[in-house]
């Protein structure tokens, strides 16, 4: 590793120190365990490089938004262990791609998804497991801005992925809404996903992710009951402007 590599391995220890910092700290304050957070490092518009030194440094699970970076990325990364998530807007056609190499696709939103996924992951011979994406910013029925299922249609979603070949159901997902209700509002959002958390285990005991929560706001998920945090910026550095 050349000197550029050692002060970027440097530079990302500190950052993943301060994340660190911040987990235990709001794990303390809602008093709960350090270990029931898992971090997620999204690793979007950064090189396969970074994944590399950041399993050096310890981390186990990344995360991608868009297959057309994150494929080639996981072939590079593939002798690294490394759990892969992918937490993006996806299209049915790139189901395929993406059972390849993710372990977890928390931004499942409708049927015909869980349907190509299924089909993937059977002729992958894998198993995926899937959260429910919950948009806090979509009307009964539709789909948020940015993906997302509206709440009242979490449960048909669920059952949905309970029932297909492949897939395992995880629990559910958010991102902090930008319109609607609860906008600017990341504590109620999140201790609402905690609730239809609480709501789907009843009928899917092993469903106990709750997938919320990024470098902006990661302590109110925390104290919200979040089981995974998704964070980037705090640990990578803004991101390079895409190409």
């Amino acid at each position: 590793m050349g000197a550029g590599g050692e002060a970027r391995k440097a530079e990302l220890a500190t950052n993943l120190a301060r994340v660190e910092e911040r987990i235990e700290r709001a794990c303390d304050a809602a008093g709960r365990k350090r270990e029931d957070v898992t971090l997620i490092v999204v690793t979007k518009t950064h090189p396969a490089s970074d994944v590399r030194l950041l399993a050096e440094l310890g981390v186990g699970d990344v995360a991608e938004n868009r297959d057309q970076e994150a494929a080639p990325k996981a072939a590079a990364c593939a002798d690294a262990a490394l759990r892969w998530h992918f937490v993006g807007q996806l299209q049915t056609n790139k189901a395929r791609s993406v059972a390849g190499y993710a372990d977890r696709v928390h931004s499942v939103d409708r049927v015909r998804l869980v349907a190509a996924l299924s089909n993937a992951a059977a002729r992958a011979e894998r198993e995926i497991g899937c959260a429910v994406q919950v948009a806090f910013d979509a009307a009964s029925g539709s789909v948020g801005e940015r993906g997302g299922v509206a709440p009242d249609g979490v449960t048909d979603l669920a059952e949905a992925i309970g029932a297909a070949q492949g897939l395992r159901l995880d629990g559910v997902m958010t991102v902090a809404p930008l319109a609607g209700p609860l906008a600017g509002r990341p504590q109620e959002a999140f201790e609402q996903l905690r609730e239809i958390s609480t709501g789907l285990r009843t009928a899917h005991p092993a469903a106990t992710m709750v997938s919320a929560g990024m470098s902006a706001d990661l302590e109110e998920a925390v104290r919200a009951g979040a089981t995974h945090v998704r964070v980037g910026s705090a640990v990578l550095g803004q991101r390079p402007p895409l190409r």
